[in-house]
């Protein structure tokens, strides 16, 4: 009896059958989902979702840079919609002092004035083929991991080559299910993007880092761009003679707003969750992983923020690399917070006690799946030793500007060393230029110095000296050493980190962008292999690669303990419907526009207004400093048709299941129309990642609205706007209505 309480109670816990949890394959939503989708208020068919036979939803989804946000179509001539932190970098790479657009705001009236954003590409997702029996054909059950490993990839290798053939597609295999299934996926990428569109950073980042994560919300956080084609229809690099993309499918837009209880649907990538990590994992970040990561961040914002609120002209090169530290510094104190305040390590424990007890019940399930969650306590104490050492490569070692560049100058040094053929050198030192020139283009040396500083301090007084990078410590070697230039390491032996810094930033050409260019007219192998700071960005690499070898091999019997444990657990609950963890491919999610309680006597509504923006508003504080347009046109109730009974939405929640990579991703309702775009989490779910909770859970987004009134009042960008397809009350709008 006792047994069977635990089994119901472990189903109860593992069961993905909430409809409004989970990130789901498109491929799989007829089989699936359709049902649930259909009773919740979806008017759409599963083959008008995801088909590739013709035009469906999917085809208006585009994963930005590989993955690291979505965006959507919004107009038959490629208009592209997403986030404005999304768009961050490529608006600051655009920004000058003189002409600062990320502060003020930018519109291109025709598409003469769209500019172009080297590196920037989109994917549209073409088809999706489970190749999961392709793949495991020939994997035997007792092959070791590098055997099993060796015949997947093999296979892999086969069926992309295959499946590429001819085509200027692109094409990955992706393991699900922590290789319990395989999805093969093909992509058409387009690399001409173009800025059309942004608000000034006081809409689209209004609330800044104060309300990062939280709800109630009040950002305008989009940016519009367009995707060009060849004139033939092909993908093409940038060309003036390249034209808009004809998309399969751009989505109408929705006027008629939302209202709680409104179905909603997601489409975009998300990126990486861990829902069905252990209790061992959940225990490692909240008490090492995540504290040092929030310790090291917090330090580097402390430090890049004296120096932005002291000059404009660094406040504008630093802003997108302090934005992109200070999102998950947050986040990871969310996180933890959440994880313990939600006592989900005792939950996963308690699943994993259950799952123990109903594979012992069988010796047929004891030798099929042995003792899973024992070998992940195993392995766990065995990565346990290097995760702090990783972590502080990750974020201090890497965290220090200079140290990027510095390691992939060793490829130089290889050629240079190697007297290779003066084109290919010649080659190898113009891709090596350009991208030093770039990296200088918002590098201020004194900056990084401090953070040197301070990070090799942290590498000395928190890290095992055996897992530090040698340079910061083995002193004896260059005590007898002729060359002068090791000896001012002696400094950080010693414990004086300032000292260290000041020679290296006096002695370096990595920080000098005067010298690095005269460097690349003289290259020489001698040159770099004296040089201080290339000696540590070469250091902290080699340090970084033994470390992550020792990680990858104590990760490897917990690849297979995870493998099987998942499993199990479906074979346990084999009518539950289960979804994979997010690895940035395609998902769609599901719920309801939703307002919730976040703690005892305190309501969330589902809506926000232009009315909370002026609440809020702080002409003494950045964050909340309101535009004089914004609120003028707020005091006129100037809203156009995008208003709504003498009021403005500007953002809403929905208990849609979302994580990073999908910022930037539609929301759509029952009818397949763009009503908002998805930007963020919040605070009280912040353990979202790992165990979702449907109570508190909810996805931010900005109302479609919001978005088009800034664009059409506050822009006055009316060409933009009669591009798209505006629909109200089930009716198409003329552009006079």
């Amino acid at each position: 009896m006792k047994r069977i309480i635990i089994f119901a109670f472990f189903t109860m816990l593992c069961s993905s059958s909430i409809a409004d949890e989970g990130m789901w394959l498109p491929l799989h939503v007829q089989r699936l989902n359709q049902v649930d989708m259909e009773k919740m208020g979806l008017q759409l068919t599963a083959d008008e979702i995801y088909s590739i036979n013709h035009s469906s939803l999917k085809d208006a989804i585009v994963n930005l840079g590989g993955g690291f946000c979505t965006g959507e179509i919004i107009s038959p001539e490629g208009l592209l919609l997403t986030n404005h932190h999304c768009g961050y970098s490529f608006i600051q790479r655009h920004s000058t002092v003189e002409n600062d657009i990320l502060t003020n705001g930018f519109w291109a009236r025709s598409k003469e004035d769209e500019l172009p954003n080297e590196g920037l590409f989109v994917q549209f997702l073409v088809r999706i083929e489970d190749v999961t029996k392709k793949v495991l054909k020939g994997v035997k059950s007792d092959m070791s991991e590098d055997e099993r490993n060796e015949v997947i990839e093999k296979k892999i290798a086969e069926l992309t080559k295959e499946a590429k053939g001819d085509t200027h597609y692109d094409v990955t295999v992706k393991s699900f299910f922590e290789g319990n299934e395989f999805y093969l996926f093909v992509y058409e990428t387009y690399h001409d993007v173009r800025l059309v569109g942004a608000p000034p950073e006081s809409i689209g980042k209004f609330g800044g880092d104060t309300d990062n994560w939280m709800w109630p919300r009040h950002t305008g956080d989009f940016s519009l761009f367009r995707v060009y084609m060849s004139p033939d229809g092909k993908p093409a690099k940038y060309s003036l003679e390249n034209v808009p993309l004809k998309p399969k499918h751009y989505l109408p837009i929705s006027l008629d707003g939302v209202q709680e209880n409104d179905f909603a649907m997601v489409f975009g990538y998300p990126g990486s969750t861990n829902r069905y990590l252990s209790s061992f994992g959940v225990e490692l970040a909240v008490e090492k992983t995540n504290p040092a990561r929030v310790k090291i961040r917090e330090k580097k914002l402390e430090i890049m923020k004296k120096s932005m609120d002291a000059d404009p002209a660094i406040r504008l090169a630093y802003a997108s690399k302090y934005a992109r530290v200070s999102n998950y510094w947050k986040y990871f104190i969310g996180q933890t917070e959440g994880l313990k305040r939600l006592n989900v390590y005792q939950k996963k424990a308690d699943q994993e006690r259950a799952l123990t007890s109903w594979i012992n019940d069988k010796k047929s399930r004891i030798k099929k799946y042995g003792d899973p969650v024992a070998e992940i306590g195993d392995a766990y104490g065995k990565i346990e030793e290097t995760t702090l050492p990783f972590y502080y490569h990750l974020e201090a070692g890497f965290g220090i500007e200079f140290v990027r560049p510095g390691f992939r100058l060793g490829s130089l040094l290889d050629l240079l060393k190697d007297s290779v053929e003066e084109k290919s050198l010649n080659a190898a030192i113009e891709r090596s230029k350009r991208s030093l020139e770039n990296f200088f283009k918002d590098y201020y040396p004194e900056i990084d110095k401090e953070v040197f500083t301070a990070m090799v301090r942290y590498f000395v007084e928190d890290v095992d000296p055996k897992y530090i990078p040698d340079v910061f410590l083995e002193v004896n070697p260059m005590e007898n050493d002729e060359n002068l230039m090791l000896k001012g390491f002696h400094a950080a032996h010693e414990k004086d980190y300032q000292g260290m810094a000041d020679y290296v930033f006096s002695n370096s050409i990595l920080v000098n962008k005067d010298k690095m260019m005269a460097f690349y007219d003289n290259p020489s192998a001698a040159v770099l292999e004296n040089d201080p700071g290339f000696i540590i960005a070469q250091s902290v690499y080699d340090s970084y690669k033994r470390i992550s070898g020792l990680r990858g091999a104590a990760m490897e019997p917990l690849k297979r303990a995870r493998r099987h444990f998942i499993a199990a657990l479906r074979e346990m609950n084999s009518n539950k419907k289960y979804y994979p963890d997010a690895n940035s491919t395609m998902r769609l999610t599901y719920g309801k526009v939703l307002s919730y309680d976040p703690r005892d006597a305190v309501h969330y509504k589902y809506l926000t207004s232009l009315e909370g923006v002026m609440e809020k508003k702080d002409p003494d504080n950045p964050e909340f400093i309101v535009n004089p347009k914004l609120e003028e046109l707020y005091n006129k109730k100037d809203f156009g048709p995008y208003g709504d009974d003498g009021r403005l939405y500007v953002g809403f929640i929905t208990n849609n299941d979302i994580t990073g990579g999908n910022s930037g991703s539609p929301v759509i309702n029952g009818s397949g129309q763009l009503v908002g775009t998805a930007f963020d989490g919040n605070w009280e779910a912040m353990s979202g990642d790992i165990a979702f909770e449907p109570e508190l859970q909810r996805c931010i987004s900005v109302d479609i609205r919001y978005v088009l009134f800034v664009i059409d009042k506050f822009a006055g960008a009316t060409n933009l706007i009669e591009e798209m397809t505006l629909i109200k009350n089930g009716k198409a709008l003329t552009r006079k209505q």
